[in-house]
């Protein structure tokens, strides 16, 4: 008996009756300058929140036929990450967080947004450039947001992306995502500090280290580190780099 292909036009007139959320992406872009953990924002251009301050992202593209049905939602992350800062996608490390759908949660109509967090090394933040339809693109401090009103839900997201990296940076490879190429130790070390929120003891950090650097995670790299003291040896992380 021959195999039916499946019909993927079966159902939509059903389908089509029930109210339809939109969908978009929201990126929290963070790096480290002069050790404080910053976060990208926007102002924005058009209402709502006309002229307030914002984190980038967009709505995800759909097609308009079941044989095209738009972008990826990753594919919608890196894009949105393209236009706001001028950067390439493959330069910066982009993970996935979470879905946020609260209703009321944009004044106009349902959105559901998928919140993606971007790191950027302290070398490439420099380029970012204001893109898409941001007014003024600039770097705030973590620890300065209290009292700032984000457009839409952005604060509660940016909090979550926050607790999450809090929660996972020790078991992962986030903390070199925030450092140039090449670093010193205690360039790790400060990264490692502005995120958990703590001071780490240096010589229990540098033994820490130096076991990445036996167990093949870290190797020395070319050149020197100037101090105020004398020069640092500079490391690199193994994993392949991205590219700038």
């Amino acid at each position: 008996m021959a195999k039916k292909s499946p019909q993927t036009t079966s159902g939509i007139e059903h389908i089509a009756e029930y109210p339809r959320p939109y969908v978009a992406v929201d990126l929290v872009i963070l790096t480290v300058l002069d050790a404080d953990l910053k976060v990208l924002l926007i102002r924005r251009e058009k209402p709502p929140f006309e002229g307030g301050w914002a984190l980038p992202g967009g709505f995800v593209r759909v097609g308009a036929t079941a044989e095209d049905q738009g972008e990826d939602l990753e594919d919608a992350a890196r894009r949105e990450l393209e236009e706001e800062t001028g950067l390439s996608a493959s330069a910066v490390y982009l993970e996935q967080l979470r879905a946020f759908g609260t209703p009321g949660r944009d004044p106009r109509m349902r959105v559901i947004t998928v919140a993606y967090f971007a790191l950027i090394r302290p070398d490439l933040a420099p380029f970012v450039q204001a893109g898409g339809d941001a007014l003024q693109t600039d770097w705030f401090s973590t620890q300065e947001l209290s009292g700032m009103d984000l457009a839409f839900d952005h604060e509660v997201i940016l909090e979550s992306t926050l607790a999450h990296i809090r929660k996972h940076v020790e078991g992962s490879s986030m903390a070199f995502e925030l450092v140039p190429r090449s670093f010193s130790i205690s360039e790790l070390r400060a990264v490692y500090d502005v995120i958990r929120g703590e001071t780490h003891d240096p010589g229990n950090f540098r033994r820490r280290f130096l076991r990445m650097v036996d167990d093949g995670l870290i190797e020395e790299a070319p050149g020197k580190r100037i101090t105020t003291s004398r020069p640092a040896k500079v490391y690199r992380f193994k994993a392949p780099q991205r590219q700038a």
